[in-house]
């Protein structure tokens, strides 16, 4: 029988890991390669990752047994180009391997002079970015940023690198599909100091830096809502506030819009009304180009219509974002839009639209079809979402099935770092509080009091 040849990369289940995310973000290469030795696959064995970085099998065993430390940048460089880890999750420079995969097109960036009469020119740009507040470090940011090594080739930046830098996020923003937001946004953080770094120093044509900008606002976007999530209200308004502003500098609105859906989700999340960000928000994506675009907004707009009561207004942009979903789409739509513009996800707003409304017989069947195809690896959201279907069987008076929902979003929800569930669940306890009578209503409460609901870790 022939033994199987050892995989040269880690494969995408072991990159996905929470432990393997955490040991990276931390750069305890003694847990990445245990981890990778662990969970690699057949031949993932010392010998095997000390030939994919370039170590000796002794230093292998070094760093897994905890004798010693890496502290040099080069060794990370070695294990992420060996093993293919995404340079984002190390927080270095994109690598080599990423960027020949990403783009063939190695066009040079061009230096304009520093004048401020050419329309677009970079010290234009550079300019009108640090008037919208882009000091990131001193104001929007203030926090400790991991040592990286440079995203450019000298202080240029061109296609190769913008393209990079989109991976970098589309990446990330994978993550968030398993962790919460008090383990990613120090990820997240780091990439728009990056470029924050890149707009002020870099050197870029017209076109590159509106490219850089625009890159600067979705950045900032991802960073605000895993802020927002790991409870961090003041810097997720900064970095929404700050990328509505550079997404306009960019010329793009459809970035804009959704700075502002998002601005509009943090209020509510303390209580204020914002349906003028959601309308405004809303007359921008009626002229998106993209119906992914269009499906996301309108989904956004949707819910913060419901969460102030505007029913009809809800079930408008709901009807809108469905009319998306059947529009033809001729050319693929932006990463940070794409993840919604498919019929689970609707469904899902559909059914917390109508939770949120007080609207079961609605509610109810739209939250259990979406909820039995929903993976519960993406445990954080389905545990939120979990949370609105217990409500609702709260309201159709089903106080058997709401103690069973709330608590398998209990389970799912145990090593989530986010606020927002936990939240969620207080609002679902307090709905059940009259029914302690029940017995699994009961059960539910004496679990709460063994294991209090915490916010954030």
């Amino acid at each position: 029988m022939t033994r199987q040849r050892a995989a040269d990369f880690l494969p995408a289940v072991v990159l996905e890991r929470p432990d393997f995310v955490q040991a990276c973000a931390q750069r305890d290469l003694g847990m990445i390669l245990t981890l990778a030795k662990r969970w690699g696959g057949e031949g993932f064995s010392a010998s095997h990752l000390a030939r994919r970085c370039e170590l000796t099998v002794s230093r292998v065993q070094d760093y897994i047994s905890g004798r010693v430390r890496a502290q040099h940048i080069e060794i990370f460089e070695r294990v992420a180009d060996g093993l293919h880890i995404p340079s984002v999750m190390l927080n270095l420079g994109p690598r080599p391997w990423e960027t020949s995969e990403r783009s063939s097109d190695s066009a040079v960036a061009v230096h304009h002079p520093c004048t401020s009469t050419t329309n677009g020119d970079p010290s234009v740009l550079r300019r009108d970015f640090i008037k919208l507040g882009a000091s990131v470090a001193g104001t929007t940011l203030a926090g400790d940023v991991p040592s990286m090594a440079s995203a450019t080739s000298g202080n240029r930046v061109g296609t190769t690198t913008i393209e990079a830098l989109r991976a970098n996020l589309a990446q990330l923003r994978g993550l968030d599909n398993y962790l919460g937001g008090a383990d990613t946004f120090p990820m997240y953080e780091a990439e728009v100091e990056r470029i924050a770094q890149l707009i002020e120093g870099g050197a870029f044509s017209d076109a590159a830096g509106r490219e850089l900008l625009s890159v600067f606002a979705e950045h900032a976007q991802q960073a605000g809502w895993a802020a927002f999530d790991a409870g961090l209200h003041q810097k997720a308004r900064q970095l929404f506030e700050h990328s509505f502003g550079v997404a306009q500098e960019a010329g793009s609105p459809d970035l804009a819009a959704n700075a502002l859906a998002l601005r509009s989700y943090q209020l509510l999340s303390a209580g204020t009304i914002s349906s003028e960000l959601t309308d405004k928000s809303l007359s921008i994506a009626a002229q998106a180009t993209h119906p992914a675009v269009k499906s996301l907004l309108f989904q956004r707009g949707a819910w913060t219509y419901a969460a102030v009561g505007q029913a009809d207004q809800a079930a408008w942009a709901l009807g809108q974002a469905n009319d998306a979903l059947a529009e033809p789409v001729h050319t693929a739509g932006p990463d940070w839009a794409n993840w919604a513009h498919n019929a689970t996800e609707l469904e899902i707003m559909t059914g917390r639209c109508w939770a949120e409304l007080h609207r079961p017989m609605r509610a109810i069947p739209a939250l259990e079809s979406a909820m039995s195809r929903y993976e519960d690896s993406h445990a954080r959201d389905k545990a939120l979402y979990l949370s609105w279907l217990a409500e609702s069987y709260v309201d159709a008076g089903e106080i058997e099935h709401a103690a069973a929902t709330l608590s398998r979003a209990l389970d799912l929800s145990a090593n989530v770092s986010s606020k927002r569930p936990r939240q969620r669940f207080n609002t679902v306890f307090d709905r059940l509080g009259p029914h302690r009578a029940a017995s699994q209503v009961s059960e539910l409460f004496a679990r709460r009091a063994l294991h209090p609901i915490q916010i954030g870790r």
